[in-house]
């Protein structure tokens, strides 16, 4: 299966839009964004401030994950700053592969979110193909901002080529060879075509999703609540006993020792940050560090 032409082609198609999608469409637009703000860009190439191409980053568990596009804040060639923009793309040909694949990139962004939570970072993930509408649900209700290029638009684009690339699972092998060959055998020409015809099929999309990039990484503080937490540590035996001291307990003089700052920050996106400290020199540091 893995070396069938129908596989070949599907594998071949998927690279190929994933490079004229991610590099030539929304690369273009992220340079543009991060370099008038001041931002660090990076993707796949090479870096000394990592090792290898791949742009990779640990989760909460120390799970490593390769993804597309990252965007950092004081980040440089030469040292890596801190992240808050994550993007992820995929190809689908069939639904019925759309919700894994959803799931795939949700189990690899989240926690590496939960890691930067504190810079409450941008998410996205970049579609293109079939993806079921539960799928795109599943990644909004987690709080992706999703760039969708429907497979019909893409059979579109290819066909500023003449090229029909809208086959099924009934397609026979010879089919799937012959377009394997006309794959291998575009031109420049033919990819620019492709390209043109791809930006104007997803302008929509691509600028919705630059909207809600810029929005995240644009957001003004509406307001910040601090939480001191003092009082003196009561230790219960059980449930009941809890109870009973929780009545006894002085709940409109505050006194006994500082344990801990809650600390919440709301944003005009509806984001919003809440972190803990020690003390409040912790807490100091955080909002020095949030600061326009």
């Amino acid at each position: 299966m893995a070396n069938s032409p129908s596989h070949k082609f599907g594998q071949d198609l998927g690279n190929l839009l994933e490079h004229v999608v991610l590099y030539l469409i929304l690369k273009p637009r992220l340079e543009s964004f991060a370099k008038a703000k001041n931002y660090y860009l990076d993707w796949q190439k090479d870096r000394p401030a990592r090792t290898g191409k791949k742009v990779t980053w640990a989760d909460k568990y120390g799970n490593t994950h390769d993804l597309d596009f990252v965007i950092e804040v004081g980040g440089t060639e030469e040292s890596r700053g801190t992240p808050v923009a994550f993007i992820e793309a995929a190809w689908r040909r069939y639904t019925k592969h759309s919700k894994n694949k959803a799931q795939e990139i949700q189990a690899a962004i989240l926690p590496i979110i939960e890691v930067h939570h504190l810079s409450a970072p941008f998410f996205g993930a970049v579609l293109a193909g079939e993806f079921t509408k539960p799928a795109l649900e599943q990644l909004r209700r987690h709080r992706f901002s999703v760039l969708y290029i429907p497979y019909d638009d893409v059979v579109d684009a290819f066909k500023a080529i003449d090229f029909d690339i809208a086959f099924n699972e009934g397609t026979s092998d010879a089919a799937f060879a012959e377009a394997n060959q006309r794959l291998f055998s575009l031109t420049d020409a033919d990819k620019t075509t492709l390209r043109n015809a791809l930006i104007t099929a997803s302008k929509p999309q691509t600028d919705a999703f630059m909207t809600a990039l810029q929005k995240s990484l644009e957001r003004l503080i509406t307001r910040i609540i601090l939480l001191p937490l003092f009082g003196t540590e009561v230790i219960c035996g059980n449930v009941q006993d809890a109870i009973e001291k929780l009545a006894k307990l002085d709940k409109i003089k505050a006194s006994g020792t500082l344990h801990k700052i809650e600390v919440i920050v709301d944003y005009d996106n509806e984001d919003s940050i809440r972190a803990s400290f020690k003390d409040d020199d912790g807490a100091q540091e955080f909002l020095r560090r949030i600061a326009p």
